[in-house]
């Protein structure tokens, strides 16, 4: 199965967006303007002509700009981003939900109802976050807060 974070394609559609291929044969427009203004660090890409010079490096893991170390993201977050962004629910969700509540793989599979192994390929990205998965993972925290 090929690799779901790895890009074959980053092309930079200015003014910020990027329109991403990966290897499994998804693919993505990701508009990055609200990251641009949220870390600073990454303010020169707010410059068209710099924007421009995306490109692919380290074998399609990462997006850099203007051959400048400063300016990359890596695939994995700019595909949980673009998943994000088309409404969807991302591998770091599920990520973020056990993190935050603190359960094991065994513990947050228990919680939500599905076995240890779904779980463990949402996690991991291999194969996308239904939305009654992300559903059930909102409702197991909201019954626990109640409880609480």
């Amino acid at each position: 199965m090929p690799e779901p974070f790895i890009l074959t394609s980053a092309r930079p559609v200015v003014p910020t967006s990027l329109q991403l291929e990966f290897a499994d044969g998804a693919g993505f427009t990701l508009d990055l303007s609200g990251i641009i203004k949220t870390f600073r660090s990454l303010a020169r890409l707010e410059n068209p002509e710099v924007f421009a010079t995306a490109s692919l490096a380290e074998g399609g893991r990462v997006v850099v700009w203007d051959n400048d170390d400063n300016l990359e993201l890596a695939a994995d977050n700019l595909r949980a981003r673009a998943i994000e962004q088309s409404g969807e629910y991302s591998h770091e969700f599920i990520w973020n939900w056990m993190a935050k509540n603190k359960l094991t793989l065994d513990a947050a599979a228990r919680a939500i109802g599905v076995s240890r192994r779904m779980l463990a390929y949402y996690k991991s990205g291999q194969n996308p976050v239904p939305r009654t998965v992300a559903l059930a993972c909102i409702g197991w925290e909201a019954g626990e807060r109640k409880a609480a």
